[in-house]
């Protein structure tokens, strides 16, 4: 195997590591020692890959973003009705936090308490982006269906993202016990039915 496959292997195992520690040790804070032993190499190995624990968790925001954003459009360029993409896009966040659940706490922010306030930041972005994203499909209705809604479009986007932040949070907090996707169907069935009424 040539070295730079060795090194982007060794960068995948150390964030499959740190991944694998935020779900197993919720609540505790991971440090370069703990993580150096999971992975089974010194820390000076670490910092060869990652030139700061800020960057390990940075390679998993990375993955977060280019996960859901590229599925989000995707979403985009295959449905076209309001209400379906919505929900398609509210299903998403809630799967990939139920399935990847030691990185949901950076998701909800729970694993970046006492990190770079720049990972915060980039979540908050991330956040941000996917609201922008539904308030851009909900003023799309009245484009393309003829017909709006009642609320404005940016409070029912904000309102649609905090169900899915609650559901995500609700998954942390009962150490991934309940989870985000139980009863979506549903839910979204009440959701929308109260977001179409005229």
């Amino acid at each position: 195997m040539a070295s730079s496959q060795l090194k982007q292997s060794r960068r995948e195992q150390i964030l499959q590591a740190l991944a694998h520690m935020l779900e197993t040790s919720p609540g505790q804070r991971i440090t370069t020692a703990r993580l150096a032993a999971e992975v089974g190499v010194s820390e000076a190995a670490l910092y060869r890959h990652f030139p700061s624990k800020a960057r390990m968790f940075e390679g998993l925001i990375d993955f977060i973003e280019d996960s859901l954003l590229s599925r989000v459009n995707l979403i985009l360029s295959e449905e076209k009705e309001t209400m379906a993409r919505c929900r398609h896009i509210l299903q998403l966040l809630l799967v990939f936090a139920e399935r990847n659940p030691g990185i949901t706490r950076i998701l909800n922010g729970d694993a970046l308490l006492g990190e770079n306030e720049r990972l915060r930041d980039r979540i908050g972005m991330l956040f941000d982006k996917l609201e922008t994203q539904l308030k851009q499909v909900l003023r799309e209705k009245r484009l393309r269906e003829g017909q709006g809604f009642q609320l404005d479009e940016g409070m029912l986007a904000n309102l649609l993202l905090a169900y899915a932040e609650g559901r995500i949070s609700q998954f942390v907090r009962s150490e991934f016990k309940h989870k985000p996707t139980a009863g979506f169907e549903e839910q979204w069935t009440f959701i929308r039915s109260q977001l179409l009424q005229s």
